[in-house]
C-alpha cells in the first residue's frame, strides 16, 4: 500500500457560492467547501442544514440552481449520478438502493458485469470483490439473494459496491446507521487505509463522537450555508454542536419542569428481576424523575427495558407497576396498561417505513384498543397525525407523507407520537436520539423533560454519556446482567459513570487517571475531542 502523498496546494473538489431552492424552500444557500486530497473531510449539521443538498449535488442527483463546483481545479458540471461516476465520485446513501432478489455479486456489479467470451464471468466478479468483503468482515453467500442478509450486511454490501469502482472522492452519508459496533470497527480501519493511500472521502454523520475519531477536517453546516471549518484536532465536540445549532453545548438539556400535582405517588417496583441475562435486579422507579440505565453493550439494559415491555420473559422475580399489576405478558398489553417502548432500533422495530406517518401514529391507539374501535379509522388516524404533528413539530409535506421519507429525527418524533396517543404513564426509553442530528436531540430532550413533568416515570438508556447526565435524576449502572450501582446528585460525573460502567465499582480518591472510551458505548465526556 502507497504512503500518503505531500500535501497538494489544489483541493481535489471545490464548491464554490452552491444555491438551491425547492420552490419557496431554500435548501442551500452561498455553500462553501474545499476538499483536500487524501483526508476525510466531515460535514455536520442539523436536519435540514443542506448536508444531504450538497452531497446529491456532488454525486449528480441534484442540480444546483447556481454556483461553481471544482474538480482539480477546473470548473466541472456534473448533471446526472452517471457523470458524477466517470469524473471517479462515489456515495454511498444512507438508504439501500440494492436488488433485494438478486444475488450479492449481481448487487455488487451492477450494469458493469465482467465477461468471457460474450458471457457473464461469475468467477471475475467473486475474485474481484473477494478482498474486499474480506476487509469490511462481509462473509456472507455472494451467491444467496441479498434480502437474506441483515440491514447491517446490506450496508456493506452497498459500500463495497461503491468501492469497487475506485472512486477518487467517496461520500459517504450516514455509512454506518445500520452497523454495530463490530461493523463500524471495519468500516473505519477500511476508511483509514484507503486514506493512507491517498484515497479522498467526505464523511457524513450525526454522531460527533465518530466524526472526531475518523476525520481530519470538519466543515459545520446551518440554514445552508458552510459556518466553520477548521481541523479536527482544533475542535471539541461542544464547539461543533454551538457551531450546529447557533447556542452553547449546555443549552442542549433543558432544566426539570414543574411537576403536574397528584402524580407523586405512581411508582414501578423490581424485585430480584432474573431471566437468561439479567441477574437479580432490584430499583423503584417513580413518578416524576428520569432514572437512567447505563451499561457496556450485552450487560442487559435492552434486556431489563424488553422484560419490562413484555418481548422477554422472566425467569423469577416481581415488578409492579401503577396499576398494582405484575409483568405484561406480551407487547399488546403492555401498551393497553400505558406501558411503552420507544426501540433502540426505530427502522426495523419503531416504525413501518413503506406506510404513512397517519398509519404509523395510529398504529398502537387502534392495536392496544385504545381508539374506541378495534377498526382503522381514517378520520381519526388523520385527527391523530395532525395533532401529533403540531405538538412535536414533525417536519413533513403532509399526513400522507412515508416514514421513510423523513430524516431521522422525524421518524423519532413519529416513534414518540403513536405512543403519547394512549396517553402512557411508564415509558421505556432505549437510546431515543440515535442516529439523530443535535436539533432533533434538543427537542427529544424536552420531551422527556415533559415526560416527567406531567406524571409519567421514565426509564431512559442511552449509548452517550453526556445525555444521562445532562437528563437523568439517577443512574443505574448495570454490568454482566446484574445491578453495579446507581449515581446520583454530585456523583454524576462523566469519570465516576465511565469507571463504574467499565468495573463494576466506585472509583477510589486516588484514581486521577485520564478518563478512557467506553467499549459498547459511544459517549465522549464534554470537552474532550
Amino acid at each position: 500500500m502507497a504512503a500518503r502523498s505531500a500535501p497538494h496546494p489544489t483541493p481535489l473538489i471545490e464548491v464554490r457560492g452552491l444555491a438551491k431552492r425547492y420552490g419557496g424552500v431554500v435548501a442551500l444557500d452561498n455553500m462553501n467547501l474545499a476538499v483536500e486530497r487524501g483526508t476525510i473531510h466531515a460535514v455536520v449539521g442539523e436536519n435540514g442544514a443542506g448536508k444531504s443538498t450538497l452531497m446529491k449535488a456532488l454525486a449528480g442527483a441534484v442540480r444546483p440552481d447556481s454556483g461553481t463546483i471544482l474538480l482539480d481545479g477546473q470548473a466541472i458540471a456534473i448533471d446526472s449520478p452517471n457523470a458524477a461516476r466517470k469524473r471517479g465520485i462515489g456515495i454511498v446513501y444512507q438508504e439501500l438502493s440494492l436488488f433485494p432478489q438478486r444475488s450479492v455479486l449481481a448487487n455488487l456489479f451492477v450494469n458493469r458485469e465482467p465477461t468471457r467470451g460474450g458471457f457473464v464471468s461469475v468467477a471475475a466478479m467473486e475474485a474481484r470483490s473477494r478482498d474486499l468483503l474480506d476487509q469490511l468482515g462481509l462473509h456472507v453467500d455472494v451467491h444467496a439473494p441479498v434480502s437474506r442478509l441483515s440491514i447491517g450486511e446490506q450496508q456493506l454490501v452497498e459500500l463495497c459496491r461503491v468501492l469497487l469502482e475506485d472512486p477518487r472522492l467517496l461520500i459517504l452519508d450516514e455509512p454506518n446507521s445500520a452497523l454495530n459496533k463490530r461493523e463500524t470497527e471495519r468500516l473505519f480501519t477500511v476508511l483509514q487505509r484507503l486514506r493512507a493511500r491517498g484515497n479522498t472521502m467526505l464523511y457524513v454523520s450525526h454522531r460527533l463522537e465518530e466524526v472526531f475519531a475518523i476525520s481530519d477536517r470538519v466543515t459545520i453546516t446551518r440554514n445552508g450555508r458552510d459556518v466553520l471549518t477548521k481541523d479536527r484536532t482544533a475542535l471539541t465536540i461542544p464547539e461543533v454542536i454551538e457551531g450546529m445549532i447557533g447556542v452553547q453545548h449546555d443549552v442542549l438539556f433543558p432544566p426539570p419542569l414543574p411537576h403536574r400535582a397528584g402524580q407523586a405517588g405512581a411508582r414501578i417496583a423490581v424485585e430480584n428481576l432474573s431471566n437468561d441475562t439479567l441477574r437479580d435486579i432490584s430499583f423503584t422507579a417513580r413518578a416524576g424523575e428520569v432514572v437512567g440505565l447505563a451499561g457496556l453493550e450485552g450487560s442487559g439494559v435492552s434486556n431489563l427495558l424488553a422484560v419490562l415491555f413484555g418481548t422477554e420473559a422472566a425467569r423469577s422475580g416481581r415488578v409492579t407497576y401503577p396499576d398494582a399489576r405484575g409483568l405484561p405478558k406480551h407487547p399488546a398489553e403492555a401498551a393497553r396498561r400505558g406501558v411503552c417502548l420507544v426501540p433502540a432500533d426505530r427502522r426495523r422495530n419503531g416504525l413501518m417505513l413503506d406506510k404513512s406517518i397517519l398509519f404509523n401514529i395510529s398504529q398502537v391507539a387502534v392495536g392496544a384498543g385504545r381508539g374506541g374501535s378495534p377498526w382503522f379509522s381514517q378520520s381519526r388516524a388523520l385527527e391523530r397525525a395532525n395533532r401529533q404533528i403540531a405538538a412535536l413539530r414533525i417536519k413533513a409535506r403532509s399526513p400522507y407523507s412515508l416514514a421513510n421519507e423523513l430524516s431521522g429525527g422525524n421518524q423519532q418524533k413519529v416513534v414518540i407520537g403513536k405512543w403519547l396517543e394512549i396517553g402512557p404513564r411508564v415509558f421505556l426509553l432505549d437510546d431515543p436520539t440515535r442516529g439523530v442530528d443535535v436539533g432533533a436531540k434538543r427537542e427529544i430532550y424536552g420531551l422527556i423533560r415533559q415526560m416527567s413533568a406531567d406524571g409519567g416515570i421514565v426509564l431512559f438508556s442511552s449509548t452517550e454519556l453526556p445525555e444521562l447526565i445532562g437528563l437523568c435524576d439517577r443512574i443505574l449502572v448495570l454490568y454482566q446482567g446484574r445491578l453495579a450501582g446507581e449515581l446520583s446528585g454530585a456523583q454524576l460525573d462523566s469519570r465516576t459513570l465511565l469507571h463504574l460502567i467499565n468495573t463494576a465499582e466506585l472509583p477510589s480518591a486516588r484514581d486521577s487517571g485520564p478518563e478512557f472510551a467506553v467499549p459498547g458505548a459511544i459517549g465522549v465526556p464534554e470537552g474532550r475531542p
